[in-house]
């Protein structure tokens, strides 16, 4: 099961890169988020864990699996039967900066957590990348 969702943002990408990558400030920014707990130090890298509490879904720790500094990180998370990844892009674009969100859901109960969760999965990444979308866009304009 794969979701995506995209939105147009109009802040210079390494500033809408600097609100996405900072995954302890994202509760400050959206309401999908409840808590940040990074169980590693300094600014997000490939390998870096963080421990996500999210409304109406079990705790998780995702690992950094990918990065590309300013551009691209991926991250998963692993429970009994399931594998998700959790991408989060920055492109520059002549429309403004595209940001997406992406989560992908594998493994032999993939697709069951996929089809349980498809609403909420859904609304969630919609949600995320249009809160990503007003903060960036308000720092941009008040700084």
């Amino acid at each position: 099961m794969r979701f995506d969702h995209s939105t147009t943002i109009q802040a210079p990408p390494e500033r809408v890169w600097e609100v996405f990558s900072n995954v302890e400030r994202w509760p400050d920014w959206t309401p999908t988020v409840d808590s940040v707990e990074r169980l590693d130090a300094g600014r997000l890298h490939l390998g870096a864990r963080t421990r996500l509490r999210q409304p109406k879904l079990p705790v998780a720790v995702w690992e950094v699996t990918k990065f590309e500094d300013g551009e691209y990180f991926e991250w998963v998370s692993k429970a009994p039967g399931v594998k998700t990844t959790g991408g989060h892009r920055v492109i520059s674009t002549p429309e403004g900066t595209v940001a997406t969100a992406t989560i992908i859901q594998e493994g032999p109960l993939g697709w069951l957590f996929g089809r349980l969760y498809a609403g909420l999965t859904k609304r969630y990444i919609a949600t995320e990348t249009e809160k990503l979308k007003e903060a960036s866009e308000q720092s941009e304009s008040a700084g």
